[in-house]
């Protein structure tokens, strides 16, 4: 049962769907990111995107949270430990979006493959230039699908569908859990020499924190083209940027930054070597719709049931 004047935040945009579950349930909504310091100590629940940052010194603000809800899959906006130590639970909705990134990793390996986006600027500028357009063909080449969650498991079943020979690397995961999906399971040691693409899908932790760095570089094979949708710091960006300029990497398509969004000036944004897209991974309308009614309905059941779903870590008080 939810008592009366029961609130909760959504501090970043979502779909107007969201607000209606929350309201048809009987709890009071405050939208905005606007709303927020004024909101805090009222809420009882925090519906949240990527733009939104939680910290300890916030969560003190809000004596009377007892869950948030990030509408997606990455919570490293979220201080999570110091929301267990506050008893705050942290949901997530890691199905919601995984297709929408899933699709954008495969569009910007055709991306990458074919120099599309360099095609298209040239048109505009009135150019043409067939010659120095020359791709290849993803059919029959190797990809390496680093993270297998629910959004790399999608990846290795789009780019098996595209005839390529799929690698899975993920030290958390059996080959048992994962028997279903068109993927061979290796060590990463294993796959980097024979990968002709690597999409990138892992968590943001201090394992993964600039995985991709000069070593990774060079233990792959030259000519090795990678996609990163998971989140910027798993790059380190001056490595990358070396191994195009030095042409052990052929080309990089980025979707995430350390710094979202990045500096005007910032090299990625310039390089010819490099495809870069705004965030756009779960930026389709199915996928803005799921997370919105995903994030309400679990707020919802826990405020009025105790009922959890999708925690990422459970209040320790």
């Amino acid at each position: 049962m939810i008592a009366s004047e029961t609130t909760v935040l959504i501090s970043d945009p979502l779909p107007v769907v969201t607000k209606q579950i929350l309201l048809e349930a009987g709890l009071k909504v405050i939208e905005g990111v606007d709303q927020l310091e004024s909101s805090l100590g009222s809420i009882s629940g925090w519906i949240l995107r990527s733009g939104t940052q939680i910290t300890a010194d916030l969560l003190d603000k809000a004596p009377n949270l007892r869950c948030i809800c990030r509408a997606g899959a990455g919570v490293d906006n979220i201080d999570c430990d110091a929301a267990a130590e506050r008893g705050v639970l942290v949901m997530n909705t890691p199905a919601a979006n995984s297709n929408a990134a899933a699709e954008h990793a495969i569009g910007l390996l055709f991306a990458l493959a074919r120099n599309i986006p360099q095609g298209y600027a040239k048109m505009c500028t009135g150019g043409w230039d067939r010659k120095n357009l020359v791709g290849v063909e993803l059919e029959g080449k190797t990809l390496v699908v680093i993270g297998l969650g629910k959004i790399g498991q999608r990846v290795c079943c789009k780019g098996n569908g595209l005839g390529m020979t799929v690698l899975g690397c993920d030290p958390f995961v059996t080959a048992a859990d994962i028997a279903s999906v068109p993927a061979q399971l290796e060590e990463l040691d294993v796959a980097l020499p024979r990968a002709d693409f690597i999409t990138l899908h892992p968590p943001l932790n201090d394992e993964t924190r600039g995985m991709v760095d000069d070593d990774f570089i060079a233990r792959c094979k030259d000519g090795v083209r990678i996609v990163n949708v998971s989140r910027g710091p798993v790059v380190d960006a001056s490595a990358l940027m070396r191994g195009i300029d030095s042409g052990k990497v052929a080309g990089a398509a980025i979707d995430v930054y350390d710094q979202e969004p990045p500096a005007e000036d910032d090299p990625f944004r310039s390089h010819p070597g490099i495809i870069c897209t705004p965030h756009l991974g779960a930026s389709t309308v199915e996928a803005q719709n799921n997370v919105g009614i995903q994030s309400a309905q679990q707020i919802v059941a826990f405020l009025a049931e105790g009922k959890v779903e999708n925690a990422v870590i459970a209040p320790r008080l």
